[in-house]
């Protein structure tokens, strides 16, 4: 008797063995068969598919779950086009909100604005109030002069975190401005979050993701630095597990900073725990360390000056530190997910990987570089050398593509967010959106990015990146599964995988790529449970 029988369906497998079937068996979670396997065995729910398409679960490599459902509660600017639009919502928000509450928004785009809000504007709009407008990239923002006050940035008492810029005019004095580690001033004055808020937004999120077809996601930064909201952020997704809110499963990166040594152990959170522990619902990944910024706000580092205006970027921290941080956690079990965007940014983590690696072999380990966001060609025979998984944002081109290409200047621009040459170099890549940072995290907006590789502009850029649509859903399932080290249960659908399941009214792999992103999700299944629709 099985749990689930899933017929007249068309499932894309992503086996090779039997790329397609009509009939899926599930039983305790996990698929047992597939059409003569299964298909006329009884079970105690049949979903007639009438000619649905079936892939695995969708999986997000590397999103922020937690920010993105406390964004869902600020102030979208996403959508502002000017930025009297931008000070308008902040004087809305702030005439509903006491005089001392503050008021946040995220998502606005200095690109489309044409500059960044200025201080003394949202200063009045804000009647006085402290505000944090969260810039798109998530690698700066703007505050108001209360906040700036409250940081000591204006008498001088701040100290600036390693890595962190104040932005100042030719008079020397604070714009509001932070970028990388300086948002830090501005997080101290809030965090840390109430546990309580931090499990409402994750089922929030939550609601959203599996609405989309996503069943796995990698959260990409919690418990520390800029981009922790809380010391306990880890205990927020086990009360959402314990309220039934936390419906799909998640990986969590520790960031770099809740780590310290132990008698004997160079790396690893209290009672030695490291990557790995957990269960297939919630478990450790890897350490998110840090090493520079972004090509849009052009704090990514770089090896050549940006276009214009020129500079390299920014380091997250000194070099040395950089290198010591990684090998301690390589020599502690753990696996790196190095946030690198910048090819100055990639050398230094491919450095540090290759020695780490020359001192304690541990083969086979699978560090990532997440984002990868700008690779020369010489770069990518080393990362294949180390078997690095890179794990880059497609939809970034779409969002902001024409930004990036124009911080870069065209020679640099075949050596965005690749996608061709890392499978060309045997490596796996992963599909991951960075949601909330940059526009929409929809999984099947992400395969259309992949094939297309067009910016708002429409501008194709570097179109020899380009993969075909089966490649795309390939990134967002079997490949994303071994960047979780988890391609033995997950990102297939073949006899012992778990049941994470996807029902589409229709097949992403043979519809224009314009439509592709259109494509309604009719169901998701966690473990042969309809998380997201249902019966049909």
């Amino acid at each position: 008797m099985l749990d689930l029988l899933l017929r007249d369906v068309r499932a894309l497998t992503m086996t090779e063995e039997r790329p397609r079937a009509r009939t899926v068996g599930v039983l305790h979670g996990h698929i047992v068969g597939v059409d003569e396997q299964v298909e006329d065995l009884p079970a105690r729910t049949v979903v007639d598919g009438d000619g649905a398409v079936l892939t695995p679960g969708f999986t997000d490599a590397h999103n922020h779950m937690v920010w993105y459902g406390l964004s869902l509660a600020e102030i979208d600017l996403s959508a502002c086009r000017t930025l009297d639009e931008v000070y308008d919502a902040v004087a809305e928000r702030a005439a509903a909100l006491p005089s001392d509450a503050w008021v946040v928004g995220s998502g606005y785009d200095d690109y489309v604005l044409g500059g960044h809000p200025e201080r003394a504007a949202i200063d009045r709009a804000g009647g006085g109030r402290p505000v944090w407008l969260k810039h798109r990239s998530a690698h700066m923002c703007v505050v108001s002069s209360a906040i700036l006050a409250k940081a000591g940035v204006l008498d001088g008492s701040a100290t600036v975190p390693e890595g962190g810029v104040v932005g100042r005019d030719a008079e020397g004095e604070a714009t509001g401005l932070l970028a990388e580690q300086a948002q830090q001033l501005a997080d101290a004055l809030v965090k840390p979050y109430p546990v309580e808020e931090l499990a409402a937004a994750i089922a929030r999120a939550a609601r959203v993701y599996v609405a989309e077809g996503l069943t796995h996601v990698t959260e990409a930064g919690i418990g520390g630095g800029w981009i922790g909201h809380s010391p306990a952020e880890a205990a927020a997704y086990q009360l959402a597990r314990q309220r039934g809110d936390l419906p799909l499963r998640v990986e969590l990166m520790p960031a770099a900073e809740v780590l310290h040594p132990l008698p004997g152990e160079p790396a690893c959170l209290d009672l030695g725990l490291r990557t790995g522990f957990g269960d297939d619902f919630l478990r450790i990944g890897p350490m998110k360390i840090f090493t520079d910024g972004a090509l849009s706000s052009r704090t990514a580092a770089l090896t050549e000056p940006y276009s214009g205006e020129g500079g390299l970027g920014v380091l997250g921290d000194d070099p040395d530190v950089l290198r010591d941080r990684m090998l301690a956690a390589h020599r502690g079990g753990w696996r790196i997910a190095a946030h690198a965007i910048g090819d100055r940014a990639v050398d230094l983590t491919l450095d540090a990987l290759e020695r780490a690696q020359r001192e304690l072999p541990r083969p086979g380990v699978r560090h990532r570089i997440e984002h990868a966001g700008m690779v020369r060609p010489d770069q990518l025979s080393r990362m294949a050398a180390l078997g690095v998984v890179p794990v880059p944002q497609a939809r970034f081109l779409y969002e902001i593509g024409d930004t990036m290409a124009a911080a870069v200047g065209p020679d640099r621009v075949p050596w965005l967010y690749r996608h061709r040459s890392f499978l060309d170099a045997g490596l796996r890549v992963p599909a991951s959106s960075d949601r909330p940072c940059v526009g929409t995290g929809a999984p099947l907006a992400g395969m259309r990015s992949m094939v297309e590789r067009t910016s708002k502009a429409g501008v194709v850029l570097s179109p020899d990146e380009r993969v075909d649509a089966t490649e795309a859903l390939r990134a967002y399932t079997a490949h994303a599964a071994y960047a979780a080290y988890q391609e033995d249960r997950r990102g297939r659908i073949a006899e012992g995988m778990v049941a994470d399941l996807v029902l589409l009214d229709d097949d992403p792999t043979t519809v224009p790529s314009s439509a592709i992103a259109d494509i309604g999700v009719l169901a998701t299944y966690v473990a042969g449970r309809a998380v997201h629709g249902g019966q049909r």
